[in-house]
């Protein structure tokens, strides 16, 4: 079986390998492994380039232009498995790494669901060659240091601009890279693609009363042209370093909780951690065995969509080969599905998912209500805008996070509040969700609108 999307291997291309050099690469390490007398092997070879800028009050503070490449390779002795890296793609460099993963599984422990992916799971040839092309995700961005830093610069000059209050400036970025890999193992798997990544950011300072508060904003799409404005992300992040001036403590207290978009994708991600085959196996989740159960209410979805064109974890395979489906991991409430490698899944007694290295871009639709109407659902309650630290215990559930935001009073944020506390249950809060909005933030694998939660512990004077 293979697989070989296009690739701009000509004299404009931001690689230094060809697509069909890297298919040869991974052979080349596949044979060494089964002469050296695995039974099985699978490897990874990738390269990557880029740029990435800053600057600070207009002048250039940094310019990075990165180059790197790599391949692993993992063999496996029966039960036994070894992995070795290398990023040394001579001859004898790549017959000493198979070496010493060979080495090392001929010391390691027999491990009953060590091994590759299940054939039939992987992902056809015949469906990659018309999938790869139809995800779009690979868009170069040939732009030079000045055209970058021209953009850094209006970029930062926009925050600057939005009010005299804003003092200060962390700078402005650019980031531009792209990168390229095939995967390969000895059940005939060999697949890959292009893809790239590119952002722009601003974070900026504001002053008042001797008190200064930082914010910050930024864009990121596989494309160029899907990028917000320069001057647009900036704005956001003058705006937002504005409005959390003269914030006020809160008394400790019971109240309704609005989780801003951007750190409602945080929820969602707990959740999928609670579910995924790690902690499953371990017994080290507060969702344990919570397959076919009611975690949030009915009217709540979760969906996985990795055919998502330009999305940013659209993909055809996991990092096992293993084929992706959209799929609904939540419907109407009640848990669907796991987050499984095939690892985890033999030790669960079930089959992977395709998520072996992550989720595909989970969708959670929204229940109508634009940001505004949130407020106004809330009428008087917390907006958190701000998380700090790390304080989730994911045995238990038990949640507790240092927080900033704003106080919301018959549905108007009325002034900005820090040096809180939020305290909870995951699993109450999850059940507690009471809406969510349509101002999904799309920056990430993680699609959903601010979350509103009927009741949390505030904790604060």
């Amino acid at each position: 079986m293979s697989n070989s999307s296009s690739n701009a291997s000509n004299t404009n291309s931001p690689f230094s390998f060809s697509r069909q050099t890297l298919q040869g690469l991974a052979a080349q390490v596949l044979d060494l492994a089964k002469v050296g007398g695995a039974s099985a092997a699978e490897a990874e070879v990738s390269e990557g380039s880029g740029l990435s800028l800053s600057v600070r009050h207009g002048q250039i503070e940094t310019i990075e232009h990165n180059r790197d490449k790599g391949i692993g390779i993992s063999v496996y002795l029966g039960q036994r498995r070894g992995h070795a890296s290398t990023s040394d793609f001579s001859a004898d460099a790549l017959a000493r790494t198979v070496e010493k993963a060979l080495s090392i599984a001929r010391f390691t422990a027999e491990d009953v669901c060590a091994g590759l992916a299940e054939p039939d799971l992987l992902a056809r040839a015949a469906v990659l060659d018309t999938l790869v092309p139809s995800l779009d995700l690979y868009h170069p961005w040939n732009i030079g240091v000045e055209a970058a830093a021209e953009l850094a610069r209006s970029c930062e000059a926009s925050a600057l601009s939005v009010d005299p209050r804003i003092t200060n400036s962390e700078g402005g970025s650019l980031s531009s890279q792209v990168s390229q890999f095939i995967y390969a193992n000895s059940l005939g798997f060999s697949g890959g693609y292009p893809t790239s990544r590119q952002s722009l950011s601003c974070a900026v300072i504001a002053e008042e009363n001797e008190a200064m508060q930082r914010d910050y904003w930024y864009t990121t799409a596989r494309a160029a042209a899907d990028l917000d404005s320069a001057e647009s992300v900036g704005l956001r992040a003058g705006e937002r370093s504005l409005r959390r001036l003269n914030g006020r403590k809160l008394s400790t207290r019971q109240c309704p909780v609005l989780f801003e978009a951007p750190i409602a994708t945080g929820l969602i991600a707990s959740f999928v951690s609670a579910i995924s085959g790690g902690h499953l196996y371990r017994k080290s989740t507060f969702l344990l065995d919570s397959l076919g159960s009611q975690v949030f209410p009915s009217f709540l979805q979760i969906q996985e969509r990795p055919f998502i064109a330009r999305g940013l974890s659209s993909s055809p395979f996991d990092s096992e080969g293993v084929a992706t489906q959209d799929r609904e991991v939540v419907k109407d409430g009640v848990v669907q599905g796991y987050f499984l490698g095939s690892y985890s899944a033999r030790k669960l007694g079930m089959h992977s998912t395709g998520n072996a290295g992550g989720n595909h871009n989970l969708i959670v639709p929204s229940t109508g209500e634009d940001f505004a109407a949130l407020l106004k659902k809330m009428d008087n309650g917390l907006l958190v805008t701000e998380l700090l630290g790390h304080g989730l215990n994911m045995v238990t559930g038990d949640y507790s996070r240092g927080a900033a935001g704003f106080w919301v009073e018959n549905g108007v944020i009325a002034y900005p509040v820090e040096e809180i506390t939020i305290a909870g249950n995951l699993r109450d809060m999850f059940k507690s969700i009471v809406a969510i909005g349509t101002d999904v933030e799309t920056r990430g694998s993680r699609r959903v609108g601010s979350i509103l939660i009927e009741q949390m512990t505030v904790a604060g004077e």
